[in-house]
């Protein structure tokens, strides 16, 4: 088994202290935290995002980045709209003009965000005719005829959109606009969906012309930003998954089955905003720690479930406000931790506001429901309160993505102080595998998180808090607590996200899937 070291910025000895009054500490606090409501999401996990899916957010990724010669810059990149179709014309998947999207950054732990970077859409149909029996007729299509670069003649919608930073508080903070190094525009061209190859012949091309070097307010080194479509990064036996873990006991601890069957999303677009910004614009003082997660908020007029619920958010436009219903951090905590009746409220919650969700981490059903469906029954974790997941979900890990005096909060964490691993040689369970700069570390495209979020919730870090190797999860997190032993390492989907494609740099996630391929 592999010995995990703490990064240099948090000493060894932090790493090795017990935890056991801090997490109880933490418990304490978040039982009696503010209960005022807030932020998160995940694929089509909640009750009323399903009816809104073009501000479901999917996916948030926040790592160092290891393109060769970009260590000291952060990349974030938050997905939206998904399950989409490479087909689904005429109209594909166009971002909502009336939505706030919104990408937090909290970088003193004190479960606020500090930096928002805020995204807003605008589709202009040009209204393109064509002369049919002596008539101008507007034409059903997005498009005319082939498709090489931005405002394409071709295009009969132009899709486009602005960014902006937000310092402290995102409704009564100070905002500035995001500008393109290349001029100072602050309007930016989005690329069309992949409709197909006689649309678009080189969708890689045609998408790079989007990808732009930009200047944020207050930071002194230019950043790149693209927004657009990407092929799904998300990699999950999601059917089987769902239908009470429709997969064999044995074949789900054989490290032989991690590659065994075929993402079920391999065939799925996804729409990805993407920033990567310096280090030092992200972090603030001696703090290497920063959180991150994702928001999207819809006009305060628009149905909403519960909307007394729901915070108002942003600044009010022509008197109008912004309800928040999504929010991401760490993946799939909405999706198999919060329980039924409380998914919607977790969309609008905030990280101050958690407290009202603890007993979903300390007491979860997810590894009981695992033994029901595997009928195994004394597979399931027993420590409980299950202070683990407490460290790893809500304080990060010490020594590891803890930041100095955290407020107990659901995010992702990044110590911008780890080293990346190059693409090559990073290992799919992050942490769980030994390498401090993937999940929970904050979340690189190929961190198995499905595995790894099996892994931990059925006490895996507990198996490797017992090897004394500086995890620090207290004296009740210990070998003896996990059941499945050492083969709870091994928990997987058969589903290896380590295969998907992707790039060794910026924007990292792959070239969207075609709508049609050109006949051979």
């Amino acid at each position: 088994m592999k010995t995990l070291h703490a990064p240099a910025r948090h000493k060894p000895a932090r790493a090795l202290f017990a935890v056991t009054t801090a997490v109880a500490g933490a418990c304490a606090l978040l039982a009696t935290a503010a209960l005022s409501p807030a932020q998160a999401s995940s694929h089509r996990e909640a009750p009323f995002i399903t009816t809104k899916p073009k501000v479901d957010g999917t996916d948030f990724y926040m790592f160092t980045s290891y393109e060769p010669g970009r260590s000291n810059y952060v990349t974030l990149i938050a997905n939206y709209q998904p399950l989409q179709a490479p087909y689904g014309g005429p109209n594909y998947f166009q971002m909502d003009p009336e939505a706030v999207y919104d990408i937090h950054v909290d970088n003193n732990g004190d479960a606020k965000e500090d930096l928002t970077f805020r995204f807003r859409f605008q589709n202009k149909t040009k209204g393109t005719t064509l002369p049919i029996g002596g008539l101008n007729v507007p034409i059903p299509l997005i498009q005319s005829g082939a498709v090489s670069g931005p405002r394409d003649a071709a295009l009969n919608v132009n899709e486009s959109f602005t960014a902006q930073l937000i310092r402290g508080d995102r409704v009564n903070g100070s905002t500035a606009k995001i500008t393109n190094a290349a001029g100072g525009a602050t309007v930016f061209d989005k690329p069309a969906d992949n409709i197909g190859q006689k649309t678009i012949a080189n969708y890689a091309d045609y998408a790079s012309q989007h990808m732009y070097n930009v200047n944020i307010p207050g930071c002194n080194v230019p950043a790149k930003m693209f927004v657009g479509q990407r092929k799904e990064s998300f990699a999950v036996n999601l059917g089987s998954i769902f239908d009470l873990f429709n997969i064999p006991l044995a074949s789900m601890i054989d490290p032989n089955k991690i590659n065994a069957t075929k993402s079920i999303l391999n065939d799925a677009n996804i729409t990805s905003l993407v920033m990567e910004v310096h280090k030092n614009c992200l972090t603030r003082g001696s703090e290497p720690v920063i959180g991150g997660w994702t928001t999207a908020s819809v006009p305060s007029q628009s149905t909403t479930p519960t909307p007394t619920l729901a915070r108002s958010v942003g600044v009010p436009e022509n008197g109008k406000g912004f309800t928040q219903v999504s929010r991401l951090g760490m993946p799939l905590v909405n999706e198999v931790v919060i329980g039924l009746p409380d998914k919607d409220k977790w969309n609008y919650s905030e990280p101050t506001g958690d407290g009202q969700f603890l007993s979903y981490v300390t007491n979860p059903t997810i590894p009981a429901l695992f033994e029901i469906a595997q009928n195994a029954p004394g597979t399931a974790p027993t420590n409980f309160p299950r202070n683990d997941l407490v460290t790893t979900f809500l304080l990060g890990l010490p020594g590891i993505n803890q930041p100095a005096g955290v407020v107990p909060s659901e995010m992702m964490r990044l110590n911008t102080a780890t080293p990346p691993t190059p693409e090559g040689q990073q290992n799919r369970l992050g942490v769980a595998g030994g390498d401090l700069a993937g999940y929970p570390n904050g979340r690189r495209p190929k961190d198995d998180v499905v595995d790894i979020s099996l892994a931990v919730v059925m006490g895996g870090l507990c198996f490797l808090n017992g090897d004394n190797n500086g995890l620090g999860l207290g004296a009740d997190c210990k070998p003896s607590a996990v059941p499945l032993g050492a083969t709870t390492l091994s928990i997987n989907d058969n589903v290896d996200q380590a295969q998907q494609k992707f790039f060794g740099k910026f924007p990292y996630l792959f070239t969207p899937i075609p709508g049609a391929k050109t006949p051979n």
